[in-house]
């Protein structure tokens, strides 16, 4: 089965043969994990840093902010039988796809700025990453393998 992640989005897979993707990727970053003991792997499309900037938009879809959105796709891969000490963590996006001359509110560095706070906090550790930049980013996550990938204006290439 494909699933596709939208903006603001998650979703979790466990059966083989199971491939998820997320479109889009400019400011907003994409989180894959993986436990490959368990075979159980989820990404995470998230839009903005922080929910104070509009907390009624954040009870809604928690999945819009990094600081709602992460935690809950964290507990909803542990409740899918994810373990803590076994999980490869990958990143991408947080690219300013606007006027790199002129990143007036630097949307994508600080999406992952409070990223890298929240996993310094719990001991989550990144795998692999690739951040930053001016291209939007297509990512990939095979939950067979573990493997995830990358596309950027047509090129693919391994995360």
């Amino acid at each position: 089965m494909k699933y596709v992640v939208g903006v603001a989005d998650m979703k979790l897979a466990r059966e083989c043969g199971d491939l998820i993707v997320t479109h889009a990727l400019g400011s907003c970053l994409g989180i894959a994990v993986h436990d490959p003991a368990a075979r159980v792997g989820g990404l995470l499309h998230v839009m903005m840093p922080l929910s104070s900037v509009n907390p009624e938009k954040a009870k809604v879809n928690p999945f819009m902010f990094v600081d709602t959105g992460v935690p809950l796709f964290f507990r909803s891969l542990f409740g899918a039988g994810v373990v803590k000490g076994r999980m490869v963590v990958k990143v991408a996006g947080g690219a300013n796809v606007q006027d790199a001359q002129n990143d007036r509110f630097g949307i994508g560095q600080r999406n992952y700025t409070v990223l890298k706070k929240m996993f310094w906090k719990n001991g989550v550790l990144i795998d692999a990453e690739e951040v930053g930049g001016a291209c939007p980013r297509t990512m990939y996550l095979d939950i067979d393998t573990g493997h995830v990938w990358l596309n950027t204006a047509g090129v693919e290439r391994d995360l």
